[in-house]
């Protein structure tokens, strides 16, 4: 299902309304389409000119979360990005810790372990995630990102 017709479901379900600034702020997370900060999110969706305020945003996300449209991701002990939920993928995480670049990975080895390490303990797998830290290899790029040279 589409972010939109997801979220209208949602609100259906929920007997919430359909908002304005609820449109502008899944247009600029289509729009930007990756990890995604509150601060980045707002930055994009003042370039509408809405006048939406971070605190609209913030509830917004909330939402957002609920109805399964975006993922929250507490990357760095804390430090929070969004990305729009896909219901048919699941992918990993590596983190640099210096530039704060994010990898999107999947691995059937890696996957098959869990699920047999899960076996192994009796336990049946609803849902996890991997995140991995570390710092990049090529330090002159990671050097620009972490001045914010370039965007990630």
């Amino acid at each position: 299902m589409e972010p939109f017709e997801r979220l209208e479901s949602y609100l259906i379900a929920n007997n919430l309304k359909m908002t304005g600034q609820r449109k502008v702020i899944l247009e600029a997370l289509l729009k930007l389409n990756r990890h995604v900060s509150l601060d980045e999110l707002h930055s994009e969706v003042q370039q509408n000119k809405s006048g939406v305020g971070v605190a609209t945003i913030y509830r917004t996300l909330r939402l957002f979360v609920e109805a399964e449209i975006v993922t929250e991701h507490r990357f760095d002990e804390g430090r929070c990005l969004y990305e729009l939920f896909d219901e048919t993928e699941h992918h990993d995480h590596l983190i640099c810790t210096r530039c704060g670049l994010i990898i999107e990975f999947e691995d059937d080895l890696i996957e098959e372990q869990q699920r047999l390490i899960a076996t192994r303990y009796g336990i049946h797998i609803e849902t996890h995630k991997m995140e991995l830290y570390g710092r990049c290899m090529d330090e002159e790029a990671c050097r620009i990102r972490a001045e914010g040279l370039t965007h990630t």
